[in-house]
């Protein structure tokens, strides 16, 4: 059997190892920022996860939200180790961790060691306009999701960052193991969420500190990331700044559940549009009545919510309703989960599902793609 595994396991007597963690039972107690690497790459390893903390920043809130972990709003207390495979101890208080080490010990659960993070700190010698020159941002499109999906220069930046900026949505297991600062900006749907406005603040203060800022998102950067907004207030602050592609959820995530957004025969290309505003709100600028004619396969983001609007609309401008369509969720996760339909039962049958955002939806032939032998 091939089960995934997670580094840095160890026994509290300091023994270290190796874990599968697949399948496995895992305390995490904390949900801070130094919980979010250890939690991501949990998740990513297949284990089941329960955090215990009194709050958590957005990204752990929002795996609990769509169920991906259990999140308990409380204090740790040694009986939380009960019916756990393994312990890890991630709130960032070296005493309190310590103490989870300790309970693990005694109760003979394994335990990782806590990741001593050690902030970046000024070189004395160094005079401030040579730490302001040396800040820079580097904005990194972190792929769909699976850690190893992200470009090698996109790690490498990660890696040689001294602040991590990141989003929920990133593939946050790449995190694992830095000794960078790390800043959760998650933006959850319909929950809690940091402006962009205090994002941009947040880059352009850390940068002129002179610290060497990644940007870490989902996806690409600079398709519905608001990449260029990031751009302007550095280049307006007078911070360089530079831009490392990542794959774009648009084309990775449905090619990940099988579905080529173009294949001969069946399109001859793709039109890519969010759908956070339905059709017919002031604040929608697309021309729907186009694209339900346009002939080519229609790939949807930010549309689990406003689905139904959108297929009723796309219907009523003429497309066929029996045109195949399939939603992706958590695309490159364990937990991605693939539903095939036509343009007018889609909706319908991704509600029945409870499939919740992040999901794209594709609509034309190639959502009803099946190799032939």
């Amino acid at each position: 059997m091939n089960e995934r595994t997670t580094p840095l396991m160890a026994r509290a007597d300091g023994f270290r190892t190796t874990l599968a963690v697949s399948g496995r039972r895992v305390l995490v107690v904390g949900g801070g920022t130094p919980a979010l690497a250890q939690v991501a790459a949990l998740r990513d390893g297949g284990a089941h996860v329960t955090v215990v903390a009194p709050r958590t920043v957005q990204s752990v809130s929002d795996l609990a939200d769509r169920g991906v972990l259990t999140w308990h709003p409380r204090t740790y207390a040694s009986s939380d180790l009960a019916g756990h495979d393994l312990a890890v101890p991630a709130t960032g208080d070296p005493v309190l961790d310590a103490q989870v080490a300790a309970d693990a010990a005694a109760a003979q659960v394994w335990c990782t060691v806590a990741n001593r993070r050690v902030s970046p700190r000024a070189d004395p010698d160094e005079n401030v306009e040579d730490r302001t020159e040396r800040g820079r941002v580097v904005l990194v499109g972190g792929g769909p999701g699976d850690p190893g999906l992200i470009t090698i220069a996109g790690l490498e930046a990660v890696r040689s960052a001294d602040v991590v900026v990141t989003d929920r949505l990133a593939p946050l297991g790449v995190l694992q193991g830095l000794e960078a600062e790390i800043i959760d900006v998650g933006k959850i749907p319909r929950g809690r969420s940091t402006p962009q406005e205090e994002i941009n603040r947040i880059l352009v203060e850390q940068a002129k500190a002179g610290r060497r800022v990644v940007r870490l998102k989902g996806g690409d950067t600079f398709v519905f990331g608001r990449g260029g907004e990031e751009v302007e207030a550095c280049v307006a602050a007078g911070v360089p700044v530079d831009v490392v592609p990542g794959v774009t959820s648009a084309i990775a995530g449905p090619a990940l559940a099988g579905i080529p957004v173009t294949h001969r025969g069946l399109s001859q290309g793709f039109t890519v549009v969010s759908g956070h505003v339905p059709p017919g709100d002031p604040r929608s600028t697309l021309d729907w009545t186009a694209l339900a004619r346009s002939g080519t396969d229609l790939v949807l983001l930010m549309a689990v919510a406003t689905l139904p609007a959108i297929t009723e609309t796309l219907i009523a401008e003429g497309l066929d309703p029996e045109t195949p369509a399939a939603t992706v969720a958590d695309a490159t996760l364990p937990t991605q989960r693939v539903v095939r339909a036509d343009l007018a039962t889609i909706a319908a049958r991704v509600a029945t599902e409870g499939i919740a955002a992040p999901a794209i939806t594709v609509i034309g032939k190639v959502a009803g793609f099946t190799p032939t032998a």
